[in-house]
């Protein structure tokens, strides 16, 4: 006679199977094979945000459709979420000219070693990268070449940020695509001060902190191999990423890092 548990765990380890495709037929949606959809220009630059982790009070669910909306409203860009970090090992990253991290493996592992390998490569062969507020503190601890990719990376042992608030970005280079057309604009957000690394950059905004009167980077570019690397610290929430001038800089940072003029 057959145990009436039997019933309950065949439909759990059905339940599990599903879940996994799901999971993996996401993954595959998300990622694409480079075709474009109907909506979509053909030479559009395709961008990936690569977002489903984060510090909780980091609301990624609501800030990941606002940069893909806020990015999208210069046409010649086509973003898509990718809401599994983990998938950065898929080969069909090289379908994406940017690769945007909005993600912070808190309290767990970070993508593992095939990931960083496929991630690093894709940046040294050409591909362009950005990351925004605390992807910067990803791969804490597990990574030691993240720091040299982005040029500077959150260091847990020094002062996280100034309590959130108004203050104001300082555009230190006018010139540059990125910055170009932007003057200094006032924001309300978090001001961070906790970014260690000597990799070489080179620095395009800063804010003044109210509890220890220095200049800290708010976003910067480096280049690591052949591919362009944009980091800004700004972004905590929706209110972040939308107000001031914010969304003008991510918009010309995402184009400088595939290779076009904004």
């Amino acid at each position: 006679m057959r145990s009436p548990i039997q019933p309950a765990l065949a439909a759990k380890a059905i339940h599990r199977r599903l879940a996994c495709y799901s999971a993996v037929l996401l993954c595959a949606v998300a990622l694409g094979q480079g075709a474009a959809t109907a909506a979509e220009p053909t030479n559009a630059v395709r961008v990936l945000i690569v977002t489903g982790q984060d510090w909780p009070g980091h609301l990624w669910r609501e800030t990941a459709p606002t940069l893909r909306r806020l990015l999208e409203e210069d046409r010649r860009l086509s973003v898509r979420i990718l809401e599994d970090p983990h998938a950065l090992d898929s080969a069909a990253l090289t379908n994406y000219a940017v690769v945007l991290l909005h993600f912070q493996n808190w309290q767990q592992p970070g993508p593992g070693a095939a990931a960083r390998e496929n991630l690093r490569r894709f940046v040294e062969r050409g591909g362009g990268l950005m990351s925004v507020h605390f992807a910067c503190g990803a791969w804490q601890g597990e990574w030691p070449e993240f720091a040299n990719i982005l040029g500077r990376v959150w260091d847990p042992r020094l002062p996280a940020h100034d309590p959130r608030g108004p203050f104001t970005v300082r555009i230190v280079d006018r010139e540059h695509p990125v910055t170009r057309g932007l003057e200094d604009f006032e924001t309300d957000d978090e001001l961070y001060t906790c970014l260690t690394g000597d990799a070489p950059i080179h620095l395009l905004a800063v804010a003044k902190s109210k509890l220890d009167g220095r200049d800290h980077p708010m976003a910067f570019v480096r280049t690591y191999g052949r591919g362009r690397v944009f980091l800004t610290t700004l972004g905590h929430d929706v209110k972040a990423f939308t107000n001031s001038r914010v969304p003008q800089l991510l918009r010309q940072a995402c184009l400088w890092a595939a290779g076009l003029h904004p």
